[in-house]
């Protein structure tokens, strides 16, 4: 990019100095224009002499060659440095658009394993994780990631799973637990006994998955590149014609009079103005976008958002927010307060995300002094003494396992239920809470055209249809592992028609899969994990899910900008080829034609760029 901008620029200098003086010796002016074209032009020459040997003849190499020697074999030197330089400026747009469609998703191996703690000869060694042999026992502490798949012999802890399922809520596991690579223990120091080998294990698998997934997705045709297909050879077969047929048909025409309409004809068949048009009008609706906080990395991708017809989201953290509140407080024979004080005192000494939301929903100085004979149960929850009151905050097991007498609960999410002196006393509901636009969002995306809505999860199945029910999303699955969100995902690419798109919609690492394989992957980048920011073709900046649509309604808009320059352009160019054939327009009139398509062309791509009657 940096090289072809300083080429672009030098060139353009030198262009200029020729044009504004006019020196003497003509033979100097002719030499500036021969280097300008040379540092300006030589690669897209080379280009056509390798294609023309592998048998690609007719391309817009080719045509941009034949166009600009032909005008220096007439003396038009200015016109062929001119319409050179003006295809090299729109190619740069096109750079620009590919090297920004994607980045590397080298962040995602934040994921992949250092080391591995293993025991051998009764010492730990520390090992590449490739070195671990099935039936070995390895140590994981605290803080660190579980480096390959296996089941605990010894010791209890908290997982953290969000690498795999995108779950906020950690899950808590112990002797006998199977665990997954990828994981992080996050308390309690655990023994496995490995059950796969690093290149089985779920961590390894999620890279492989990335690295195939990113094969899958087509590579639309660059629009030039197609039209050059049949564009060039029809015009250079017209212009030979010119050339060699009037001067035998015609009498009194003369060879030299016809072959200057011929050059002059290739000449004026340079696609500049659509070449320049094209990616300008892209690159309206790409700074549109990013007015909006929406991040495209790429013109395709703007092209392929057009034609959404599948929108498939995740839950945490895309639809819901990924942040655990008390939803609701029911007491039973004491105050909403009171029941919150107790079950906040009680969980005083945990760092558990449930126990963190509730001593929130308190909001009040804990008094350490009052807690007295405090125990965790595992799976369960706790007992304590508040004061002078026996106190009980756990689950349904607790519950029973005391033999409370206790009311239960079905509404879905976590729920806490709380006994004073062994009388039940109510529960606290604990759940993920809805985006505010999440259900806006789904209900505008089917106003829209989008066919068919559907929502992925590592969450339980209860949880993930209550989500789907309140937005009205068509279908739901759930309990997903990130392989068998790509297997969902594959399925549904199948039903989309010919011409349409699926785009997923996702924010986690367990994500970064499937966004890769989706015609057009969707990151929420505010709270979104880098991997999954970096595997996207399109960063909503703002984690607001209601500028998925806005981006689409941006995106037919420039599609529509799109077309009406290429229509624009073709229409122009066919008339002045036209004039050029019967001798009735010049090289001058040409490019002056050719210049001004390309300013009306770029004053209806700034179009794009405006963005507030997008809702």
């Amino acid at each position: 990019m940096k090289k072809k901008t300083i080429k672009i620029i030098v060139a353009l200098i030198l262009y200029l100095f020729a044009m504004l003086i006019n020196f003497e010796n003509e033979l100097i002016n002719k030499g500036i224009y021969i280097v300008s074209y040379i540092i300006v032009g030589f690669e897209i020459l080379k280009k056509a002499i390798r294609n023309i040997f592998r048998g690609k003849v007719f391309d817009e190499n080719f045509l941009m060659a034949v166009a600009t020697i032909g005008a220096f074999g007439i003396g038009e030197f200015p016109e062929a440095v001119a319409v050179m330089l003006f295809y090299q400026i729109g190619e740069l747009f096109q750079s620009y658009a590919v090297d920004k469609s994607r980045k590397s998703i080298a962040s995602l191996m934040d994921i992949r394993p250092d080391f591995a703690n293993v025991y051998r000869n009764d010492k730990i060694e520390k090992v590449n994780p490739d070195d671990v042999k099935i039936g070995e026992t390895i140590i994981v502490k605290p803080g660190e990631k579980i480096p390959l798949d296996g089941i605990i012999v010894e010791g209890k802890t908290t997982l953290d799973t969000k690498a795999l399922t995108g779950e906020a809520m950690p899950k808590g596991a112990s002797e006998g637990d199977e665990v997954l690579s990828g994981c992080i223990n996050l308390n309690g120091v655990i023994k496995i006994e490995v059950k796969k080998e690093y290149g089985e294990s779920t961590v390894s698998k999620i890279l492989d998955l990335v690295e195939n997934a990113s094969s899958k997705k087509s590579k639309s045709e660059n629009f030039i590149t197609k039209f050059a297909k049949y564009y060039t050879p029809i015009v250079v077969i017209i212009a030979l014609i010119l050339a060699v047929i009037p001067p035998l048909v015609i009498s009194g025409a003369e060879f030299s009079d016809w072959l200057y309409r011929a050059l002059s004809f290739l000449v004026v068949s340079c696609p500049c103005a659509l070449v320049i048009s094209i990616p300008l009008s892209f690159f309206g609706g790409i700074g549109g976008a990013s007015k909006m906080g929406v991040l495209v990395k790429g013109s395709n991708y703007l092209e392929a958002l057009s034609n959404t017809e599948i929108a498939v989201f995740d839950k945490t953290g895309t639809l819901t927010e990924g942040v655990f509140e008390v939803q609701k407080v029911n007491p039973v024979g004491v105050s909403r307060q009171e029941l919150l004080k107790v079950a906040a005192y009680a969980e005083n000494y945990s760092n558990h995300p449930i126990s963190k939301s509730i001593k929130q929903a308190y909001n009040e100085e804990i008094d350490e002094k009052q807690i007295i004979n405090y125990e965790e149960l595992s799976g369960r929850g706790i007992v304590a003494k508040i004061g002078e009151q026996n106190v009980l905050v756990g689950n349904e097991k607790l519950m029973q396992e005391k033999q409370i007498n206790f009311e239960k609960c079905n509404e879905i999410g976590t729920i806490i239920y709380v006994a004073i002196e062994e009388k039940y006393a109510g529960y606290i509901l604990i759940s993920d809470k809805i985006k505010k636009d999440a259900k806006l969002t789904i209900e505008s995306l089917k106003k829209n055209n989008i066919k068919q809505t559907v929502m992925l999860t590592g969450d339980k199945k209860e949880v993930g249809e209550s989500v789907a029910k309140e937005l009205g999303i068509d279908k739901v699955y759930a309990e997903l592992l990130p392989a068998d969100k790509v297997q969902r995902v594959e399925e549904l690419l199948k039903t989309k028609s010919q011409k349409g798109k699926l785009a997923f919609i996702g924010d986690g690492i367990n994500d970064a899969p499937v966004l890769t394989l989706a015609d057009i992957g969707i990151a929420m980048g505010g709270l979104g994990t880098d991997s999954a920011i970096e595997a996207a073709d399109i960063v909503i900046m703002t984690d607001e899910p209601s500028k998925i649509l806005k981006s689409i309604k941006l995106s037919k808009k420039t599609m529509r900008i799109v077309r009406q320059n290429i229509v624009f352009a073709i229409s122009v160019k066919i008339l002045v080829l036209i004039l050029a054939a019967f001798g009735l327009s010049t090289m001058w009139e040409a490019v002056f034609a050719d210049v001004g398509v390309s300013i009306i062309a770029i004053l209806n791509a700034l179009r794009a760029l405006r963005i507030k009657n997008i809702k």
